[in-house]
Protein backbone atom coordinates (compact mmCIF):
# COMPACT_ATOMS: atom_id res chain seq x y z
CA UNK A 1 0.00 0.00 0.00
CA UNK A 2 1.72 3.55 -1.09
CA UNK A 3 0.37 7.17 0.64
CA UNK A 4 1.18 9.95 -1.00
CA UNK A 5 1.47 12.69 1.16
CA UNK A 6 2.38 16.01 -0.56
CA UNK A 7 3.76 18.55 1.24
CA UNK A 8 2.51 22.27 -0.22
CA UNK A 9 3.85 24.44 1.86
CA UNK A 10 5.41 27.14 0.04
CA UNK A 11 8.94 28.60 0.48
CA UNK A 12 9.18 31.98 -0.78
CA UNK A 13 6.81 31.82 -3.27
CA UNK A 14 7.56 28.23 -4.74
CA UNK A 15 6.78 24.82 -3.77
CA UNK A 16 8.60 22.83 -1.04
CA UNK A 17 8.34 19.77 -2.56
CA UNK A 18 6.08 16.42 -2.71
CA UNK A 19 7.02 13.19 -0.47
CA UNK A 20 5.58 9.48 -0.97
CA UNK A 21 6.20 7.18 1.69
CA UNK A 22 5.97 3.43 1.77
CA UNK A 23 3.39 2.35 4.57
CA UNK A 24 3.49 -1.45 5.24
CA UNK A 25 -0.01 -3.24 5.66
CA UNK A 26 -2.09 -3.04 8.67
CA UNK A 27 -1.13 -6.54 8.70
CA UNK A 28 2.07 -6.47 8.84
CA UNK A 29 2.86 -4.04 11.35
CA UNK A 30 0.29 -6.08 13.49
CA UNK A 31 2.82 -9.16 12.99
CA UNK A 32 5.77 -7.39 13.73
CA UNK A 33 3.95 -5.82 16.82
CA UNK A 34 3.25 -9.67 17.76
CA UNK A 35 6.77 -10.74 17.22
CA UNK A 36 8.03 -7.59 18.98
CA UNK A 37 5.62 -8.67 22.42
CA UNK A 38 7.16 -12.16 22.17
CA UNK A 39 10.60 -11.41 21.82
CA UNK A 40 9.54 -9.04 25.27
CA UNK A 41 8.40 -11.60 26.87
CA UNK A 42 11.26 -13.41 26.18
CA UNK A 43 13.64 -11.12 27.55
CA UNK A 44 11.75 -10.45 30.84
CA UNK A 45 11.70 -14.35 31.16
CA UNK A 46 15.68 -14.53 30.43
CA UNK A 47 16.07 -11.76 33.31
CA UNK A 48 14.19 -13.43 35.86
CA UNK A 49 16.16 -17.02 35.09
CA UNK A 50 19.44 -15.01 34.60
CA UNK A 51 18.66 -13.88 38.75
CA UNK A 52 17.34 -16.99 39.62
CA UNK A 53 20.58 -19.04 38.31
CA UNK A 54 22.74 -16.24 40.02
CA UNK A 55 21.15 -16.55 43.89
CA UNK A 56 21.37 -20.13 43.63
CA UNK A 57 25.42 -19.92 42.60
CA UNK A 58 25.46 -17.93 45.49
CA UNK A 59 23.89 -20.91 47.70
CA UNK A 60 26.15 -23.26 46.07
CA UNK A 61 29.29 -21.52 46.31
CA UNK A 62 28.32 -21.17 49.93
CA UNK A 63 27.64 -24.30 50.89
CA UNK A 64 30.52 -25.97 49.47
CA UNK A 65 33.35 -22.85 49.81
CA UNK A 66 33.95 -22.63 45.60
CA UNK A 67 34.56 -20.13 43.71
CA UNK A 68 31.67 -19.01 41.24
CA UNK A 69 32.84 -21.27 37.87
CA UNK A 70 32.40 -24.16 39.75
CA UNK A 71 29.27 -23.00 41.55
CA UNK A 72 28.10 -23.00 38.10
CA UNK A 73 29.00 -26.22 37.63
CA UNK A 74 27.67 -27.75 40.08
CA UNK A 75 24.08 -26.60 39.05
CA UNK A 76 25.19 -27.62 35.46
CA UNK A 77 26.12 -31.37 36.44
CA UNK A 78 22.84 -31.26 39.16
CA UNK A 79 20.89 -30.19 35.89
CA UNK A 80 22.67 -33.11 33.73
CA UNK A 81 22.51 -35.70 36.36
CA UNK A 82 18.56 -35.31 36.85
CA UNK A 83 17.61 -34.77 33.66
CA UNK A 84 15.86 -31.24 34.92
CA UNK A 85 16.22 -28.25 33.25
CA UNK A 86 19.19 -25.58 34.75
CA UNK A 87 16.42 -22.88 35.95
CA UNK A 88 14.21 -25.51 37.68
CA UNK A 89 17.05 -26.80 39.89
CA UNK A 90 17.91 -23.39 40.86
CA UNK A 91 14.60 -22.60 41.13
CA UNK A 92 14.34 -25.67 43.93
CA UNK A 93 17.88 -24.51 45.60
CA UNK A 94 16.34 -20.91 45.81
CA UNK A 95 13.31 -22.48 47.40
CA UNK A 96 14.94 -24.98 49.62
CA UNK A 97 17.08 -22.32 51.29
CA UNK A 98 14.23 -20.09 51.94
CA UNK A 99 12.28 -22.68 53.44
CA UNK A 100 11.33 -25.39 50.77
CA UNK A 101 11.91 -28.14 49.53
CA UNK A 102 14.69 -30.13 47.62
CA UNK A 103 13.22 -33.16 45.47
CA UNK A 104 15.23 -36.64 46.38
CA UNK A 105 16.48 -36.65 43.13
CA UNK A 106 18.15 -32.78 43.42
CA UNK A 107 19.03 -33.35 46.92
CA UNK A 108 20.66 -36.88 45.91
CA UNK A 109 22.79 -35.46 42.74
CA UNK A 110 23.64 -31.73 44.90
CA UNK A 111 25.30 -33.78 47.26
CA UNK A 112 28.07 -35.88 44.50
CA UNK A 113 28.41 -33.27 42.40
CA UNK A 114 29.44 -30.61 45.62
CA UNK A 115 32.37 -33.57 46.85
CA UNK A 116 33.74 -33.49 43.18
CA UNK A 117 34.88 -29.98 42.39
CA UNK A 118 36.72 -29.95 45.90
CA UNK A 119 38.98 -33.10 45.13
CA UNK A 120 40.04 -31.06 41.76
Amino acid sequence: MWDVIAMDDTLNGTRAGTAVHSVPARGRLLDRIGELQTEIGQLEEAIVSHAVIDQAIDVIISLGGLRPDQGFGVLREVSQHTNTKLRQVCEQIVGWVQGGELSDEVRSALGRALIAPRSS
